[in-house]
């Protein structure tokens, strides 16, 4: 295992901070990233990763492993995840005490767990099973809530600590969240950590939140508040010296100003010293039972997650005043995070149709296919097909292959490196063996036909090719190439005849055969500048 990161500030890296990182190298202690942005071994993401871990400790920290979920956590995921941790080997593994999944239905958000003996038995067997995993002992976050459980029967504080005590793991005890919590649910941030020993807790986060009239939300999307550097004072006084993250996850600023927030963490840090680290502790063998049962715990999250997608549901009991306004927050993330996640895949879609009729189309398609992977990468898979039956869209006949076509770019940022083959070994070949060739294509190259002028549209939203410039007829037959040459995807628009020729590459059969297709297709088929094109575009492998 890699050595432990030093007592030092860190920030969260972010893929539009990728090339700033990459370019200057700034003096920052540590760099933490979400494990489920690196599932994939390759790509653009991937290779800056591996290319920054060169000159920072890295950290990975997990939202997708619902570890409290009584029923539909994910074993393929786990091995996903041990996938990743040893290919990048973190100084430092973590994840959050929530759930966030029912049976086979993921719901991707962190959802409040609840604080009774069942739900620690539980934890602390997943944490147990990620721990023999994993091969190494993992940090666990305390997260903000909206709500707690009307029949609650240990505080926060109390169920993190017996946690670390029982299972080994560690705390990442994120100060705005206790700060958050505090305004939320009247709990005193300051005895929460009294009751949680020092030698347990291996790291430390800042973030900032929003000021809503129901509830305050941690949304990393700001600053961090003063009272949250208050808090920050008053743990490092507790705890000492700790591994600190600045986190910043949306309305990111210009990189500078995050490294201002860490450089102001730093000063804090320096003026402390290292009391216990922490380093994993000794298993202490399983207590008795807890006299609530899982099947209590599950059937209470069911309810939860059923007053998610049915607002007619009755909502479980919950504590507190506000009850229906704050849980409307947790449907709010939910569909937020399906229109941020599909948005993503399909901007040209968006920006097409607009945000409101978007929104909708999130809401309805998560609906119709609810998410069934801790990987929301994989959510929007069948998007083009929802769109073909989604009446609304019908006045836009071409979408769905538009979509098809989005889905396809979105699949080549993360499909597997492979380097093209070389001219000078295409031209070393004899014609015969040339002929008798079977090439295949690059992992991220796709093939479309469409009926529509789909590839020129797309084109036509791209920045500096002719943005916001639709083609005159839309109704038109069109072929297109998506390809990764390096780590950008690119469209590009073929005559039929190539289309036929890639399309024979595709199913396995030889270079003359795909010729005779395109030469069929086209008489006057041009293969030198076709060839061109493939070997530029590392279009097709040794």
């Amino acid at each position: 295992m890699p050595p432990p990161i030093q007592a030092l500030a860190g920030v969260g890296l972010r893929a539009a901070h990728y090339r700033d990182f990459l370019a200057r190298r700034p003096k920052v202690g540590w760099l933490e990233v979400h494990t489920e942005n690196y599932l994939q071994p390759s790509g653009w993401d991937n290779h800056v990763l591996h290319t920054l871990r060169q000159d920072y400790p890295l950290s990975l920290h997990g939202v997708g492993l619902g570890l409290g979920s009584a029923h539909g956590f994910s074993e393929p995921h786990l091995q996903r995840v041990r996938a990743v941790v040893e290919r990048i080997e973190p100084a430092l593994v973590s994840e959050h005490l929530s759930w966030g999944a029912v049976a086979q239905q993921q719901l991707n958000d962190l959802l409040p767990l609840a604080l009774n003996g069942a739900a620690l038995d539980l934890l602390c067997a997943r944490v147990g099973r990620v721990q023999d995993v994993l091969k190494r002992p993992i940090l666990l976050e305390n997260v903000s809530t909206y709500l707690r459980f009307a029949d609650d029967a240990m505080s926060e504080a109390q169920f993190l600590a017996e946690l670390a005590r029982r299972s080994g793991c560690g705390l990442l005890l994120d100060i705005n969240n206790l700060y958050v919590n505090q305004c939320n649910h009247g709990e005193d941030a300051l005895l929460a950590m009294q009751s949680i020993a020092p030698g347990s807790v291996g790291e430390l986060h800042l973030g900032g939140h929003l000021l809503t009239p129901h509830a305050v939300i941690d949304h990393h999307g700001a600053a961090v508040a003063e009272p949250v550097w208050g808090l920050y004072a008053a743990a490092l006084l507790r705890f000492g010296a700790v591994p600190t993250l600045v986190e910043w996850d949306t309305d990111l600023p210009p990189l500078d100003i995050l490294l201002g927030e860490a450089s102001k963490a730093q000063a804090m840090l320096a003026q402390h010293e290292q009391h216990s680290p922490w380093h994993g502790v000794p298993v202490l063998p399983r207590p008795p039972p807890s006299p609530v049962s899982l099947d209590a715990l599950a059937a209470g999250q069911h309810a939860f997650a059923t007053a998610l997608l049915d607002t007619a549901a009755t909502l479980p009991s919950f504590a507190g005043e506000s009850v229906p306004q704050r849980f409307s927050l947790y449907r709010g993330n939910m569909s937020t995070a399906s229109r941020r996640t599909l948005g993503h895949a399909y901007p040209v879609v968006l920006a097409l149709v607009g945000e409101a009729f978007f929104g909708g189309l999130a809401r309805a398609y998560g609906r119709q296919y609810p998410s069934d992977s801790a990987d929301l990468n994989q959510f929007g898979e069948r998007f083009a097909d929802f769109l073909t039956s989604f009446p609304p869209a019908a006045e836009l006949p071409y979408l769905p292959d538009m979509a098809r076509l989005e889905w396809a770019v979105h699949l080549a940022h993360y499909a597997a490196d492979a380097p093209g083959i070389a001219p000078e070994a295409l031209a070393s070949l004899p014609p015969d063996q040339l002929e008798a060739r079977r090439f295949s294509l690059q992992p991220a190259c796709a093939l479309l036909a469409s009926s529509w002028h789909v590839a020129a549209l797309w084109q036509a939203h791209q920045e500096g090719e002719g943005q916001g410039k639709f083609p005159r007829d839309m109704q038109v037959a069109s072929w297109a190439l998506i390809c990764r040459p390096r780590w950008k995807a690119q469209v590009l628009v073929v005559e039929a005849a190539a289309h036929a020729a890639l399309v024979m590459l595709q199913q396995g059969q030889s270079f003359g055969a795909a010729l005779d297709a395109a030469f069929e297709r086209d008489p006057a088929f041009d293969l030198a500048a076709h060839l061109r094109q493939w070997l530029a575009h590392a279009v097709l492998l040794a």
